[in-house]
């Protein structure tokens, strides 16, 4: 089914609204909690992050994902929800695995979970809220920062009213500071709903909360087809996560889906436009690592680990020279 005229004329316009949300949000973003984390230094105030999803085929446990995030060289880390729960389920404590995020010498920048926030039947919407809150929950106790929001059960239609995601989004910003951590608002480029940077630039603006933020992907602004040079209109604690990847030519943008991630700078993104530009922002930008390749987790866990975060530092560095 095509759009009505009325959203398509709606989404015509998201665009000049994003551009104006980023003029405001460059003012008024200063505050980010990243950037009480980060000084600068060669890179940068960029922190470079490892998600645990480029190495979840080694099935190593989030102990295990820890220890080798930590000898392969990274600071932070953003571990997904599953893993954690599994641990917890086991009958071990997350003080007990604090210990060991703080013993390992390391950050957890943000975390991955999917509540259903954003979705237009309200009972799901609720359960979705409570589910945001136990996630929220475990990532406080683990002393995590942020937590991913990412479109999930609105990928389809119906299109939605993104006055309407605002005030989702709001709730959920609410719930955040109550519990402490920080919901990043995510695009999802295959999604019908947050699929472009602009959608998402409008949302973080009607909001008018000083902590809303938003988590791109340098696969996700290629897929939903956004315009990067609005990024150059956004402070550089706006988009306060990056899941750094890359992508081949081939297959065209229609056909390719996220098992075609590469490590960044073996494709054909243009990385360091977007890091010089967050960088020129006043990047305090969480680079986070996130592939979900398999021929990678075919090879050595602690070598995929460490040639991504020698790629990310060498894109950088070409960023900022």
């Amino acid at each position: 089914m095509l759009p009505s005229p009325e959203k398509i004329s709606r989404r015509d316009m998201l665009t000049s609204a994003g551009l104006i949300a980023g003029a405001t949000l460059a003012s008024t973003m200063s505050n980010s909690p990243a950037a009480e984390t980060a000084k600068p230094g060669k890179h940068g105030n960029f922190i470079f992050c490892l998600n645990t999803s480029t190495i979840r085929g080694h099935h190593l446990g989030i102990e295990g994902e820890l220890e080798l995030a930590a000898k392969a060289g990274y600071k932070a880390v953003e571990p997904w929800l599953l893993p954690i729960n599994e641990y917890v389920k086991s009958g071990k404590s997350l003080k007990d695995l604090r210990k060991k995020v703080d013993d390992l010498g390391l950050s957890i920048e943000s975390a991955i979970a999917f509540p259903q926030w954003i979705v237009e039947d309200d009972a799901a919407r609720a359960k979705g809220m409570e589910q945001a809150k136990q996630d929220m929950d475990v990532v406080a106790q683990l002393g995590g920062k942020r937590i991913a929001a990412p479109p999930v059960g609105a990928t389809k239609e119906p299109l939605l009213d993104l006055h309407k995601v605002a005030e989702r989004y709001s709730a959920l910003l609410a719930l955040g500071d109550q519990m402490g951590v920080i919901p990043e608002l995510e695009i999802w480029g295959p999604s019908l709903n947050l699929k472009h940077l602009s959608d998402a630039m409008f949302v973080v603006l009607e909001t008018g909360h000083p902590k809303a933020c938003i988590l791109a992907d340098v696969y996700h602004l290629y897929k939903g087809g956004s315009q990067l040079d609005g990024l150059r209109l956004l402070s550089g604690e706006t988009i306060s996560t990056l899941h750094m990847n890359d992508y081949p030519a081939d297959p065209p943008v229609d056909k390719i889906d996220d098992s075609f991630r590469v490590f960044p700078g073996d494709g054909i993104a243009p990385i360091t436009k977007i890091l010089r530009t967050l960088h020129d922002r006043g990047g305090h930008t969480v680079l986070s690592l996130e592939l979900f390749n398999k021929d990678y987790w075919r090879q050595d866990a602690l070598l995929v680990a460490q040639t991504g975060l020698e790629k990310m530092k060498a894109l950088v560095e070409k960023a900022l020279a």
